[in-house]
């Protein structure tokens, strides 16, 4: 059970407020989770600095004028408050290699690195990167922070307690710290504080992107509350018993100047109070009612519902369709769009309150979408590489008839094939219709560069072939490659979308793809569609085999035809008619080529390609 605790001031307002600039937390009036959603918005877009830059940052404000006075480097891990040091970094005492305590300083990043992938900003936010003896940073390791009991633990023949009292060994697994007794780190009482206003700061900071990394014992693996009860009630305690310290401001100040954001907890210690007592709401909300679903087409449908109420407030609604999360929302009514036409759908809602209380599921409602329509009115994945190495690429196509804006639009990877989907990747640019637009990695073959639009080595484009990949607009999944959260094994191939598919779709269809071997990059860059086709006039048509394998291709026809053949350069290399009933084989080389069939005033071309 979370405790609710009174917060109190040890400090005076003004003291803390000093540089606090005007207006910067006008937006935070909210309580609970809200809150914690207002001071992310003030303080996501910081500037990323990147990670050399640190060491300029601690040796002009990571400096000890506050215990010795001596200008040396305040290191969390070495200092005694109240005695000698037992050793002091000059400022050019930094390195990467050490043997015993006291060799030198580095990074310590106070959330893992492993926690994120070492992905930035989160790399390189002076927020929580700090220096500090290397030694004690790796005897640290990656363990959470905690109360050390009796039970302590050695490394390498390091002392246990360091040499400033900072411990490794079993959680203490009673009083506040009860719930936990695997290895925990902890430092002294002096910096208990600091780590848990860094720790509610990167939370906050990163709480659109938390619930996707790798699990950690600290994380619940949720975007709200983040913290599991037992590391929840002991960063409350050290928040409580070790408050805000003038280095912790000046610190915070300098910080907003070199990046651009500042630490809420720092300046408001109150806020975590105001945030995390809402955890001990435990009412659920009541069941959403009178789901409604209309304005259907072959692909989407509109779909409203009377809200929920709650004993504090409801926050946001799940869409489940087909028993799936679909999308989370605010609003009572959504459209449903990517679906399949012709297909038969279910939606359950839940609704969710500030504390995470989850209502039942409503009343199920169901739905099928239209007949498929002969009109492309989306965008969708057209093409999918997952070679070797950083042969990587993921290809978008635009046949709706206009020009599109990819403002809208971004990439994600359900990383490997687990509950959540990744980091999204902003799209740039536009695609004018009946062009695609190529997203690869910046280290990726030359031919896939060669026709790619945009380079990234974020993480929506860094699968491997256990990843689906999904396209969004406005945040909203629209289309995908791969089956979400199910067994996937798409390495080492390339898949291209069918010239049947018009439109995208949330429901993964392995038959609506083409398969063909590692590293094969000859499609990227265009894709074709058959919009135009009269399919009563081409139905009897066979074209076989595809792709071909053995240079030669087969038209069967009941009907007489007219054909013409190009290569990829447009040339054109075969222009012949055939008679009806018969069947014509065509043989070439190796390469891309184009047929182009007319009948009765009609035409369609289909992309052939000789293996």
């Amino acid at each position: 059970m979370i405790k609710k605790l009174t917060l109190i001031l040890f400090f005076t307002t003004s003291l803390v407020q000093s540089q606090i600039p005007n207006g910067y937390y006008d937006t935070a009036t909210g309580n609970g989770y809200e809150l914690k959603s207002q001071l992310f918005e003030i303080i996501n877009n910081h500037i990323d600095q990147g990670y050399n830059a640190l060491d300029d940052f601690y040796i002009t404000n990571d400096i000890d004028i506050y215990y010795e006075n001596d200008n040396t480097i305040l290191d969390i891990y070495s200092e005694n408050p109240s005695d000698t040091d037992p050793y002091n970094f000059s400022i050019d005492n930094s390195c990467g290699n050490y043997s015993v305590e006291g060799d030198c300083y580095n990074k310590e990043h106070i959330i893992p690195q492993s926690i994120f992938g070492s992905n930035y900003p989160m790399r390189s936010d002076a927020h929580h990167v700090l220096p500090t003896d290397g030694r004690v940073n790796g005897f640290r390791s990656a363990y959470p922070f905690g109360v050390v009991g009796q039970n302590l633990v050695s490394q390498s023949g390091i002392s246990n307690p360091t040499q400033n009292g900072s411990k490794l060994g079993n959680n203490l697994n009673e009083g506040y710290s009860i719930g936990y007794s695997n290895i925990v780190f902890e430092p002294i009482d002096e910096f208990k504080g600091d780590i848990a206003r860094i720790y509610f700061y990167f939370i906050t900071r990163y709480e659109n992107l938390i619930s996707s990394w790798s699990s950690y014992d600290m994380f619940d693996g949720s975007s709200e509350k983040v913290l599991q009860d037992t590391f929840l009630n002991i960063l409350i305690n050290w928040h409580l018993n070790d408050p805000v310290s003038q280095k912790e401001i000046d610190r915070n100040n300098q910080i907003y100047l070199f990046q651009g954001n500042r630490n809420p907890f720092v300046d408001h210690p109150e806020y975590v109070e105001e945030i995390w007592s809402s955890t001990n709401d435990t009412e659920n909300p009541s069941t959403p009612t009178n789901i409604q679903i209309f304005d259907i087409t072959d692909n989407s449908f509109q779909l409203s519902w009377d809200s929920s109420s709650d004993n504090v407030s409801v926050d946001s609604y799940n869409i489940y369709i087909d028993n799936t999360l679909y999308a989370n929302t605010e609003n009572t009514s959504y459209l449903i769009s990517g679906l399949s036409a012709n297909t038969y759908y279910c939606i359950n809602i839940t609704a969710i309150d500030q504390s995470g209380n989850s209502s039942s599921f409503s009343q199920e409602d169901c739905a099928s979408t239209l007949n498929q329509s002969t009109t492309t009115n989306e965008l969708f994945i057209s093409e999918y590489i997952e070679g070797s190495s950083n042969n990587k690429a993921i290809e978008i196509a635009n046949f709706t008839g206009e020009t599109v804006n990819l403002n809208s639009y971004s990439l994600a990877r359900n990383i490997n094939s687990g509950t959540n989907w990744g980091e999204m990747l902003q799209l740039e640019g536009q695609i004018t219709n009946g062009d695609v637009h190529v997203i690869s990695r910046g280290n990726a073959d030359q031919q896939i560069l060669n026709n790619s639009d945009q380079l990234s080595s974020a993480d929506a484009i860094s699968f491997n072939g256990d990843d689906p990949v999904g396209l969004f607009k406005d945040n909203n999944l629209i289309d995908v490659f791969g089956d979400f959260n199910g067994e996937n094994n798409y390495a080492n191939s390339t898949y291209v979308r069918n010239e049947t598919i018009l439109n995208p779709s949330i429901n993964f269809d392995i038959d609506e793809w083409s398969f063909f071997p590692n590293n094969s990059f000859e499609f990227i860059g265009f894709h074709n569609q058959n919009l135009s086709i009269n399919e009563n006039i081409f139905t009897d048509l066979k074209i076989y085999p595809i792709p071909a394998i053995d240079n030669f291709i087969n038209i069967k026809s009941n009907l007489e035809y007219h054909y013409e053949v190009f290569n990829i350069n447009g040339v054109r290399l075969i222009n012949e008619s055939n008679n009806a009933n018969s069947e014509k084989t065509i043989r070439l080389n190796s390469g891309i080529y184009f047929l182009k069939i007319y009948r009765k005033g009609s035409s369609f071309t289909k992309k052939i390609i000789i293996l």
